[in-house]
């Protein structure tokens, strides 16, 4: 069945839904103790900016997972965004690279800087940014997202290790 206002059939977002919920509950719980963003609304808030954006109805579940992460992002950028200005008290301080690796493992650190980072390799090379988002706010394989991207693993290996020195260049530069 495909739901005529946004194109989506329920049986491809049903087919990732757990997938997403998964994601979500991931992403949530390498956020500070205090995050107030829930998986939930996390996967909904994500769904809805998909059907915004793009008629997905007719996506392969590889592609459908690079839709979803590009919304996830988006959602716990703008959250962290909007939790920014209500403190109102940033240090200005950016997070070397690496350690936003490390401190995601356990605690998403600083994902404005990396997303305004991300947004300034894709002005070089968009490709790069892409695997990025997939491999970071995606959670997807090497394997998944050289099926998503249509290319090799190896490409996927090799454009996953510039991306990371060029972006750790571009962080350690900011600050």
């Amino acid at each position: 069945m495909v739901d005529k206002q946004h194109g989506v059939s329920s049986e491809s977002l049903a087919a990732v839904y757990e997938d997403l919920r998964g994601l979500a509950r991931q992403l949530i719980s390498d956020q500070r103790p205090d995050h107030t963003l829930q998986p939930t609304a996390l996967v909904h808030e994500a769904y809805l900016r998909m059907a915004e954006q793009t008629y997905i109805g007719d996506l392969r579940r590889p592609q459908l997972l690079c839709v979803a992460a590009k919304a996830m992002r988006h959602v716990l950028v703008d959250h962290a965004r909007r939790r920014q200005s209500t403190k109102r008290k940033t240090s200005g301080i950016r997070v070397p690279f690496e350690d936003v690796f490390a401190l995601y493992e356990g605690r998403a650190s600083d994902l404005v800087a990396l997303h305004e980072a991300m947004e300034r390799l894709s002005v070089i090379d968009p490709r790069l940014e892409q695997v990025v988002e997939l491999r970071f706010f995606g959670g997807l394989s090497e394997e998944h997202i050289a099926d998503a991207l249509g290319c090799s693993r190896r490409t996927v290996r090799r454009e996953w290790s510039i991306a990371r020195r060029w972006l750790r260049a571009d962080l350690q530069k900011g600050q």
